[in-house]
C-alpha cells in the first residue's frame, strides 16, 4: 500500500505545482478562462500561488518515503484538500462564485478521498522520528 500512497503523492505534487505555477505565471489567462476578476490586492494572488506551489513541493517528502511522511499526507492530502473542496463548493453555493470553480472542488475532493482511503488501508507506523 505504500506504493499507492507514493503514487498519490506524485499526483498531488504535479497537481499543486501546476496550479501554483498557473496562478503565478499565467494569472491573466486563468482569470479569463474562469471568468474571475483580478485578485485585489495583487499580493494575495502572489501568496496563494506561492502557498500552493510550496505544498506541491512538499509532496516530495511522502513520495520519497511514504511511511515516514504520512503526517504530511494527512495534513495536506486529506485535511487541506477536503477543506478546499468544501470551501470551493460553499463559495459557489453561498457567494455565487463561477461554476467552473466546482472543477477545483471535484479535483480536491477526489484527491482527498483517494489519499484518505490509501492512508487508512496502508496502516503501518504513523511517523518515524
Amino acid at each position: 500500500m505504500a506504493a499507492v500512497v507514493k503514487a498519490i503523492a506524485a499526483i498531488s505534487l504535479v497537481y499543486d505545482i501546476s496550479v501554483g505555477v498557473t496562478l503565478s505565471i499565467f494569472r491573466h489567462q486563468f482569470q479569463d478562462i474562469f471568468d474571475v476578476p483580478a485578485t485585489r490586492p495583487a499580493i494575495q494572488g502572489d501568496l496563494n500561488a506561492l502557498f500552493v506551489t510550496c505544498v506541491g513541493i512538499g509532496y516530495l517528502l511522502p513520495f520519497r518515503d511514504p511511511l515516514r511522511y504520512r503526517a504530511y499526507m494527512w495534513i495536506f492530502g486529506v485535511l487541506l484538500k477536503f477543506g478546499g473542496a468544501v470551501a470551493f463548493t460553499a463559495d459557489y453555493v453561498l457567494r455565487g462564485s463561477p461554476a467552473s470553480f466546482l472543477l477545483f472542488a471535484a479535483s480536491d475532493g477526489m484527491l482527498a478521498a483517494l489519499t484518505l482511503a490509501a492512508l487508512l488501508r496502508s496502516g503501518g507506523p504513523r511517523m518515524k522520528p
